[in-house]
């Protein structure tokens, strides 16, 4: 379903080129000039920066255990892209996306130990003391005939077993998640929402008489799941903050009914209405069954691959306008940028000549007539929270780094890119 784009003030794409030239590369000055100085020990935890990030690697494979084999040696070229990519950024609490879970732990500690510990094309290496990791929906099969098909596909390895699936996914744990970090992660204070149900939204856009009784009744609202991980900056309570982390569902690869377009708004507003007060979050329970949203007044970033433009795309009544224009959260003055993004869509031309959103703020390279590149990953801050620097990791064609995102044709990291945004406790 099309929806009318909100107008947002003229800009000039030719301009935009000209005034962003090299920012890939200061940006990457920048990063190695702040972790000179921002990470010192010396310094207190109230005046230094935090960088948190968040970035969809693509590191999911087409059979189960397959990513834990390619990371059980050092040599699998995209797993050394992305620990590089993460390398050359430095970030200091991580989400990644599209990470294959598996119930031991094993690719986590494979990816740390193998690539992350180990410097990649001259890049210094990297340590995070501390990660996360849970189940998530994708591949969990519902027991239900979700898509109306073909009855209920119980049997791992197939689309259609991926269709009737919680979260689409040929077997389970297929493109979940993993938070990395530098600071302690409190996993007893943890939340996830696996198992909220997608009718237990009021309000919700669920596509009314698409589902059946029975699907309607078990359905969850996640399509991988949402996380509110509170990680300690320092000591005692004022120094949490609380990173929220999903993945919600790409709002395509349906029909008329716009049921991923729908699914992929509720999802995002899960965290609207639980960084919203005590009155507009006590409808949610999480996984343990304890109920309502965030404590008024708690610090929060925001994070994740929310598959959502605020302008451009297939989002649903413009989704992640629900977390960028939320009176709790405190935007930088600008958001993170890239010159390889505007790059990108100027010689790629399609749809991207067409988008209303500035392709400088584009954090994934599709390269197709639909739907060009968009600005789909998302880092925001809370109020309580200063922004400082930010960044997109997307080097233009004259940068050496260029090898590690291609030109749209070739992939060789991810068709996503690296964001971050720096914070400070205000």
């Amino acid at each position: 379903m099309n929806h009318p784009r909100p107008q947002r003030p003229p800009f000039s794409r030719r301009g935009a080129l000209a005034g962003l030239a090299g920012l890939a590369g200061a940006a990457l000055a920048g990063t190695t000039a702040f972790s000179a100085t921002a990470y010192g020990a010396s310094a207190s935890t109230s005046r230094r920066a935090v960088r948190f990030a968040t970035f969809n690697a693509s590191l999911n494979r087409g059979t189960q255990g397959a990513l834990v084999t390619d990371l059980s040696t050092p040599d699998n070229q995209q797993a050394r892209n992305v620990a590089e990519t993460i390398q050359r950024v430095r970030p200091d609490v991580l989400l990644i996306n599209e990470f294959d879970y598996d119930e031991n732990g094993a690719a986590v500690r494979l990816f740390l130990r193998n690539y992350l510990a180990v410097g990649q094309s001259g890049a210094k290496p990297i340590r995070f003391p501390y990660h996360f990791t849970a189940p998530v929906n994708t591949g969990v099969a519902s027991g239900v005939d979700l898509d109306g098909r073909n009855g209920a596909v119980t049997t791992p390895g197939s689309d259609a077993y991926g269709q009737d699936a919680f979260g689409y996914g040929w077997f389970p744990g297929q493109y979940g998640m993993v938070v990395l970090s530098k600071y302690p992660i409190d996993v007893h204070a943890a939340r996830t929402f696996q198992h909220f149900l997608w009718k237990d939204m009021p309000g919700n856009v669920m596509p009314a008489g698409y589902y059946s009784a029975e699907a309607e009744a078990i359905l969850r609202l996640s399509s991988k799941s949402h996380w509110d991980l509170p990680v300690r900056l320092g000591p005692g309570p004022s120094s949490t903050v609380h990173f929220l982390v999903s993945h919600p569902t790409p709002p395509t690869f349906d029909g008329p009914e716009d049921r991923n377009g729908r699914r992929n708004h509720d999802e995002i507003r899960l965290w609207a209405d639980y960084v919203g007060g005590r009155r507009r979050g006590a409808y949610l329970y999480d996984d343990k069954g304890v109920r309502g949203g965030l404590r008024p007044g708690a610090r929060f970033v925001i994070a994740g691959d929310l598959n959502a433009d605020p302008y451009d795309g297939d989002s649903y009544d413009h989704a992640v306008r629900q977390l960028l224009d939320h009176q709790a959260v405190n935007l930088p003055a600008t958001p993170p940028a890239a010159a390889g993004g505007v790059e990108a869509a100027r010689l790629q031309g399609g749809a991207n000549a067409s988008h209303s959103g500035n392709p400088a703020y584009d954090t994934s390279d599709f390269n197709d007539t639909a739907p060009g590149n968009l600005r789909v990953d998302h880092v925001i801050p809370s109020r309580g929270l200063v922004p400082v620097a930010n960044g997109i990791f997307w080097p233009t064609s004259d940068d050496p780094l260029y090898r590690l995102v291609g030109n749209g044709t070739t992939v060789p990291t991810s068709d996503h890119r690296l964001v971050w945004q720096d914070v400070r406790l205000g």
